[in-house]
């Protein structure tokens, strides 16, 4: 969802579908619902679910990007966390994030300028 500059939302996301994002290099989709866009920064704001046992291997980012977990463990190549915990990725830092293998995981995600993602062989 992109927004316009200074407009109040609200965002009901218990009514807002799954949105399945096939990722190649995973061989399966990740789950996620778009809740804000701002086409100025880039900066993106989104729900997303990583099934059980899915982790995306290394890879970086030319922004910074955190998550705060909802719900599961969230596994890392700093550690694991578990629901209440934000994380936050610095730019280009190479790194690997996930579910871990006992249920999905489920965060926001938050990032400060315009995503992209880049593995690392």
């Amino acid at each position: 969802m992109t927004s316009e500059k200074n407009q109040f939302i609200a965002i009901d996301t218990q009514k807002v579908p799954w949105e399945e994002r096939f990722n190649e290099k995973l061989g399966r989709a990740l789950l996620r619902k778009d809740l804000f866009n701002d086409p100025e920064t880039g900066t993106e704001i989104r729900l997303v679910r990583y099934p059980a046992g899915v982790v995306n291997p290394r890879h970086t980012h030319p922004c910074g990007h955190g998550m705060y977990v909802l719900e599961g463990t969230l596994v890392t190549h700093k550690g694991t966390f578990g629901p209440g915990t934000f994380v936050w990725f610095p730019e280009a830092e190479v790194m690997e994030h996930g579910a871990s293998p006992d249920g999905d995981v489920t965060v926001l995600f938050v990032t400060n300028k315009s995503f992209r993602i880049d593995y690392v062989e």
